[in-house]
């Protein structure tokens, strides 16, 4: 099933990436205040569509919200960000990526992430292992000096704060899901999150993440992120290397 999940975010990232090479990019402004464009839309449509075809599991996507009453007893469902770093992307930096994760008793049990512009794939399978472009991937870092990471337009004084308590010098910029892929790869040794997120904005990632070597920890229960709560905004939370003690 994976290679049939890849193939369907690169037929999306080549949506994408005729709308991101485009003058218009059509974009709106949602009751949330973010954003929406013209490759959101698509790249839900042919992925909503294309997941449909290999399975028969609901969809979940930022475009499409379930209600807790109907979605609470799902055993199996698709968690689906279409455009992950909307304002990386209308910033044409290259950093937004499209994130289709597989959840199973509130849990990411497969993952794709997939940055079009930057032509990185990652994904991820339970126990099979994590993988970027067909190269396995895995964060084996024991470095003291450590390597933190940040968002490119989400960044906040906590988590600023963060980086100097805990004496964090060296800090790369990231947008959307590449951090998470950047932290499974070893690049960087640490991401903390403190401010908002949703579901469908980590679920891909997280299983790429325990895949490599890495954890995905929720703040205030000191446990992994779950997923299919009836409020799919998450806790603030600490991406890291396994062998950090973050409490």
């Amino acid at each position: 099933m994976i290679e049939n999940i890849i193939n369907i975010a690169k037929d999306a990232g080549e949506k994408i990436l005729k709308v991101y090479n485009s003058e218009d990019f059509e974009i709106k402004i949602k009751e949330d205040k973010s954003s929406l464009t013209r490759a959101d839309i698509e790249s839900n449509r042919i992925i909503t569509n294309g997941l449909k075809q290999i399975s028969d599991f609901p969809v979940i996507s930022e475009e499409i919200p379930v209600k807790y009453t109907d979605r609470k007893q799902w055993e199996y469902f698709w968690l689906v960000d279409p455009l992950d770093g909307t304002k990386d992307f209308i910033a044409k930096n290259g950093q937004f990526t499209i994130n289709i994760a597989l959840i199973h008793k509130n849990t990411p049990v497969t993952g794709v992430v997939y940055a079009p512009a930057m032509d990185v794939m990652y994904w991820a399978e339970k126990d099979k292992g994590a993988f970027k472009n067909n190269e396995k991937i895995y964060n084996n870092s024991t470095g003291k000096n450590l390597i933190g990471s940040d968002s490119n337009f989400h960044s906040t004084d906590q988590t600023i704060a963060f980086f100097k308590r805990h004496n964090i010098k060296e800090i790369k910029r990231f947008g959307s899901a590449v951090k998470l892929g950047k932290l499974a790869e070893g690049e960087i040794d640490i991401y903390p999150r403190l401010n908002g997120t949703m579901e469908w904005d980590t679920a891909a990632g997280h299983i790429i993440l325990k895949e490599a070597g890495c954890k995905l920890i929720d703040i205030e229960t000191r446990q992994e992120l779950i997923y299919n709560k009836e409020n799919q905004l998450n806790n603030h939370f600490i991406a890291s290397r396994n062998d950090l003690k973050l409490f």
